[in-house]
C-alpha cells in the first residue's frame, strides 16, 4: 500500500501541483476583500487535481520515452509498477472531479481549468519529441494558475487576470530554459527538444534573456495603470513596484550571466533564480495590497 501511495504520488506529481496551486491561490486573494472559504476550498482542491490529472496523462503518453532518461525512468509506468490503463483511469478520474469543483465555482474558471488540461495533455506532451515550440503552446497552460485565481474569484476576465497571467507567461522561458540546458543531454537520449536552437548556445542563452527583459515592465504594469487612465482592481504600490523591479534586475543579471559564459553553472544559477522569483513577486504583491496600499 505504501509502494502503491507512492507511485501515486509520483504519477501526481505532488510538489508540482502543490506549487502550481499556490500560484492560483495567490490570484485569489488578490482579487478578494474578504475570503469566501468554500469557493477557496474548491479552487485549491480542483486546481490540485487538474494538475495532478495533466501530470499523470502526460506520463501516460511519455512512458516509452521515459525509460531512456535517467531523471524519468523510476517513474511507475517507466519502471513498470504500473500499467498505462491504471495511470490513464487515475488521471481521468482526478481530471474529472478537479473540473466539477472549478464549474461549481464558476463556468469560466472550468473552462480555464479544462484549456490548461487540454493543452498540456494533448498538445504540449506530444509536440516535446517535434519541435522547440512546446515550450511556447506548454506556457499557455502554465499560466493559467495565476489567473485563475482571479477569475474564480470574480467571474471576470479582464486586464487584472490578462496581467497575471503575462506574467507567469513570460516567466516559464528563462525557467524552462533554464532546465532544458541542465537536462540536455537527458532529453536528446529520448529525442526532446527544448532548447529555442537546438542547442546550449549563445542563441538559446540570449532568447532566454529576451523574455526576462519582457518579464520586468509586465510585471509592474499594474503601478502604470492610474497614470494611463486605465480602470483596474489589482494595483501596485511605489514600494511594490520597486521591490519587484529590483527582483527582474536579479533575474536579468542571472539570465545575462548565461549569455556571458553558456555554462552549465549559470544556467543552474537561473534555474534558481526563477524558482525565487515568481512565488516572491507574488508574495510581494499579496503584501502590498494588504499591508501597503
Amino acid at each position: 500500500m505504501k509502494s502503491k501511495i507512492k507511485d501515486y504520488s509520483q504519477l501526481a506529481k505532488l510538489r508540482l501541483s502543490s506549487t502550481v496551486v499556490f500560484s492560483a491561490a495567490i490570484g485569489y486573494l488578490l482579487a478578494v476583500d474578504q475570503i469566501d472559504w468554500k469557493i477557496f476550498s474548491m479552487l485549491i482542491a480542483g486546481g490540485f487535481l487538474v494538475v495532478a490529472s495533466s501530470n499523470g496523462f502526460n506520463q501516460v503518453y511519455e512512458r516509452d520515452t521515459d525509460k531512456l532518461m535517467d531523471r524519468t525512468k523510476e517513474r511507475p509506468m517507466a519502471a513498470g509498477r504500473m500499467k498505462a490503463a491504471e495511470g490513464l483511469l487515475f488521471s481521468t478520474i482526478l481530471g474529472i472531479i478537479g473540473m466539477a469543483l472549478l464549474y461549481y465555482i464558476n463556468a469560466k474558471s472550468a473552462f480555464f481549468g479544462a484549456a490548461a488540461l487540454f493543452l498540456y495533455a494533448a498538445v504540449y506532451t506530444p509536440l516535446k519529441t517535434v519541435s522547440p515550440i512546446a515550450v511556447f503552446v506548454g506556457a499557455f497552460p502554465g499560466a493559467i494558475p495565476f489567473m485563475l485565481g482571479w477569475v474564480a474569484a470574480t467571474n471576470e476576465f479582464g486586464i487584472e487576470a490578462g496581467t497575471l497571467f503575462a506574467i507567469q507567461f513570460l516567466w516559464q522561458f528563462p525557467h524552462f530554459w533554464a532546465i532544458a540546458w541542465l537536462l540536455d543531454e537527458d532529453y536528446k537520449k529520448a529525442g526532446i527538444r527544448m532548447l529555442p536552437s537546438g542547442m546550449r548556445d549563445r542563441r538559446t542563452a540570449f532568447q532566454a534573456m529576451l523574455y526576462t527583459i519582457w518579464l520586468i515592465p509586465v510585471s509592474i504594469l499594474p503601478f502604470a495603470f492610474p497614470y494611463f487612465g486605465i480602470e483596474s482592481k489589482l494595483l501596485l504600490s511605489p514600494i511594490g513596484a520597486i521591490l519587484i523591479l529590483l527582483m527582474g534586475i536579479y533575474l536579468y543579471k542571472r539570465s545575462a550571466l548565461l549569455l556571458k559564459n553558456c555554462d552549465q553553472s549559470s544556467a543552474k544559477k537561473l534555474m534558481l533564480g526563477s524558482l525565487l522569483y515568481l512565488p516572491v513577486v507574488q508574495i510581494i504583491y499579496l503584501l502590498d495590497k494588504y499591508l501597503v496600499q
